[in-house]
């Protein structure tokens, strides 16, 4: 054989040896990442055109000068994020020990009262804290956590007891202590329903932060009593909008950190 020949027949080899280049898709598209924020900026310029030509009286110009704009939106997103973080320090930890053992017989009584939470009316639940700890960002804080508690908690909960039993067998079969399994098998398999009840919590904060007014917690519901009461639609419309946009906003973000949080075993 020919050193020619030789080579001619290596090549293939070579060319079946040498694994084909895979490229993992990406988890987050471009139309993902621009689509709503553009969307978002369009309606928040088109409502300051619309602002820009408006006739606004006196009263309207009074109730949205002086920052007060700005101060009912940092409020609100502050009752938003300082709700969130109670809700996720409750549920997630209340959710994985009503998992356990003889806790578990504990969750018909949890799930009850996390039912209580979110099927009282929001206004309803806000006054009666208000009249057990008055008035201030304390009762509305509180009145936000107990509407949003039960989709994390129930979420957490299902999640975890979907878990294929055959899978935590096998984990214990090679030595994974308890909170092992735990960590490494259930809480990852569980992520995409954890995740999802925290994007419907966060999207449940949002509005439920705009009764925060009631209970002299302030927030963007601040602007929409103050055009619904003084019957100026100027201001209604801003409160309106800012709530609306943080709302998508806010479910936008929540759905981003679900698909990078997600473990890429269980992308779709």
């Amino acid at each position: 054989m020919t050193a020619t020949e030789v080579e001619e027949t290596s090549e293939p080899l070579k060319e079946a040896e040498a694994p084909p280049s895979e490229r993992r898709p990406s988890r987050i598209t471009w139309q993902k990442l621009t689509f709503l924020p553009v969307a978002l900026i369009a309606v928040l310029l088109a409502t300051w055109l619309w602002f820009q030509q408006a006739d606004l009286d006196a009263l309207t110009r009074n109730a949205l000068s002086g920052g007060q704009v700005t101060k009912a939106l940092w409020q609100h997103i502050q009752l938003t994020v300082i709700s969130t973080f109670f809700v996720l320090i409750i549920a997630i930890p209340l959710g994985i020990l009503l998992t356990r053992g003889a806790v578990s017989r504990a969750t018909p009584v949890a799930m009850a009262f996390a039912n209580m939470g979110q099927a009282t009316p929001a206004i309803g639940l806000l006054a009666l804290l208000v009249i057990w700890l008055g008035i201030g960002r304390r009762a509305a804080l509180i009145g936000i956590i107990a509407y949003a508690i039960l989709p994390v908690l129930s979420n957490t909960i299902t999640g975890l007891k979907a878990n294929d039993p055959t899978l935590l067998e096998a984990a214990r079969g090679i030595g994974m202590s308890p909170s092992g399994v735990l960590a490494r098998v259930e809480l990852p398999l569980a992520v995409p329903l954890i995740l999802a009840g925290v994007r419907t919590a966060l999207v449940l904060n949002v509005g439920t932060a705009t009764l925060a007014v009631f209970g002299g917690g302030g927030g963007l519901g601040v602007l929409i009593t103050t055009g619904i009461t003084n019957q100026r639609m100027p201001v209604l419309v801003l409160g309106s909008v800012l709530t609306v946009v943080l709302a998508l906003l806010v479910d936008w973000l929540a759905s981003i950190a679900e698909l990078l949080l997600r473990p890429r075993g269980l992308q779709p």
